[in-house]
């Protein structure tokens, strides 16, 4: 349902003329499939970050020869696009499991752009710059509203639960990375012992095993945070939970604990 809304959003504001900016990556399957749904009611181009959107930026601005379009942007626009004349009106869409507040740097971003290029008030930006807010994942963005908000607090350490081809989950994992060492895993097959836990790296997709991953704190018991990917079931989640409980003989119970 998160992917057909952007969908949806794309074919409404084809039909007042925006070009469709899609921010994701351009391998992943759901780019793909977002960009052929969009592609046949708009001209629509793919963008994968902040750099890549001050670069559609100068030819907005027409900082940069039209001519250098094709080949800064290679194989990521629709058949037929102008970027002389399909750049006047825009709207970003995304990849719904890229980082939400990335998407929304990168719509603030060029919403700027579209303001000062073409001398724009708020009240009448929409005549250059469609409202898109509304297309972001809500589950994917709760998920990392919820993690950005949890690493405030004081922890050791973060376990991230999730599919390993999860784009939402290795954002999460991203975020924790800042931060905290952290463990991404898909269930509590992987937390081996209390010692060592399996876990894996979507950078080099290896599969990794460490030691002594629960001895980063003075503490009896160290201080972890735990999250999951937004497909995550919650099961999958309280057997990790109850798995790290079952290494400390005087845990409570979970069911005893009061929220």
């Amino acid at each position: 349902p998160f992917v057909e809304r952007v969908w949806n959003k794309a074919a409404q504001i084809a039909t007042q003329n925006y070009t469709i900016v899609l921010h994701g990556k351009p391998s992943h399957e759901e780019t793909k499939a977002t960009f052929s749904h969009s592609s046949a009611n708009a001209p629509t181009i793919i963008i994968y970050d902040m750099q890549e959107a001050e670069l559609l930026a100068k030819f907005i601005k027409n900082e940069m020869p039209v001519s250098e379009f094709e080949s800064a942007f290679a194989n990521r626009f629709s058949e037929g696009f102008d970027a002389k004349l399909h750049l006047q009106r825009i709207g970003v869409v995304n990849q719904t499991t890229m980082l939400a507040q990335d998407t929304q740097a990168i719509a603030d971003y060029l919403k700027d752009v579209m303001q000062q290029q073409y001398k724009l008030t708020d009240a009448n930006i929409n005549e250059r710059f469609a409202d898109t807010r509304d297309t972001l994942c809500y589950a994917t963005n709760d998920n990392q509203t919820a993690i950005s908000g949890m690493l405030q607090q004081e922890a050791d350490l973060a376990i991230i639960v999730g599919g390993y081809n999860s784009s939402n989950t290795s954002h999460l994992v991203e975020l924790c990375e800042e931060k905290l060492p952290t463990y991404y895993i898909n269930g509590a097959e992987n937390l081996v012992s209390k010692n060592n836990i399996t876990h894996y790296n979507f950078r080099t997709h290896q599969h990794l095993e460490t030691e002594n991953y629960l001895q980063n704190s003075e503490q009896k018991m160290p201080r972890i945070l735990i999250s999951s990917g937004a497909s995550c079931p919650d099961a999958v989640v309280e057997k990790v939970i109850a798995k790290i409980l079952s290494f400390y003989p005087d845990a409570k119970n979970i069911e005893t604990v009061e929220i």
